[in-house]
């Protein structure tokens, strides 16, 4: 091989080596960036989760301190699962126990039952309202949000669509500061009632989503976007089967 070739071959050879070099740095400084990013990340959720917990700590009441409010305008039920065949999960079925609880001891004459009920095969609202009239419950105050598609906009409806001005929200403990701090920021005077009932498997992995859930909402209540469906006002102080379907 000619001198000429080799030291080509050479030239070519120590511009790859720097080549990858620079790649390999390149790759250390996204990696080292995206960790930082994500550390970061996770640090603003914890602290504004931990800031609406604060916040809202005060408002969630018992069920004894619930009664003693005047002038509320409706408990409102937030829904979550419902299985396969129709049934509620345990954490549903706790909710719609502890909200029937409060109407029956006077602390509003109307009942809210806020879901997603966005599919033919797939209804939490009807689930909730079934449970609430085989209680004894009369069905013309038992109404139904059939698009609390999520916390937030279960919220912004019972404002905008329900009319209401005072709240009491009735889910699990860890659920309540965000449902209650969307709520404040909406203007609303609410207050919670923890449905712990029992306890929850994968309770921890749940808490884990909630602080991103009160990290995401903290936006939503600070921008307040309308909610994907809204539609005409359906008075409180009107019939319940104006709700059915």
């Amino acid at each position: 091989m000619k001198k000429k070739e080799k030291k080509h071959i050479r030239l070519f050879r120590r511009i790859g080596d720097k080549t990858k070099n620079r790649l390999r740095t390149a790759v250390k400084y996204v990696l080292v960036l995206g960790t930082l990013l994500a550390f970061l990340g996770v640090a603003a959720a914890l602290t504004v989760s931990g800031a609406v917990v604060k916040r809202t700590h005060d408002r969630v009441i018992t069920a004894e301190e619930a009664a003693d409010l005047s002038d509320v305008d409706c408990v409102i039920v937030l829904g979550c699962g419902v299985k396969e065949d129709g049934t509620p999960s345990a954490m549903l079925s706790d909710r719609v126990s502890t909200g029937i609880a409060l109407y029956e001891a006077g602390v509003s004459d109307r009942l809210l039952m806020s879901g997603d009920h966005s599919r033919v095969d797939y209804d939490e609202v009807n689930v909730m309202k079934r449970l609430a009239t085989e209680a004894g419950i009369d069905p013309e105050v038992v109404f139904c949000d059939h698009a609390g598609f999520s916390t937030y906009e279960s919220i912004y409806r019972v404002r905008d669509i329900f009319g209401a001005k005072k709240i009491v929200i009735v889910s699990q403990e860890y659920h309540l500061y965000r449902a209650i701090y969307i709520a404040e920021k909406l203007g609303l005077d609410a207050y919670g009632v923890s449905a712990d009932l029992r306890p929850y498997a994968g309770q921890k992995m749940r808490d884990i989503r909630e602080a991103a859930a009160r990290f995401k909402d903290f936006f939503f209540a600070l921008l307040q976007p309308e909610p994907t469906y809204l539609g005409e006002k359906i008075p409180l102080d009107g019939s319940a089967s104006a709700t059915d379907g």
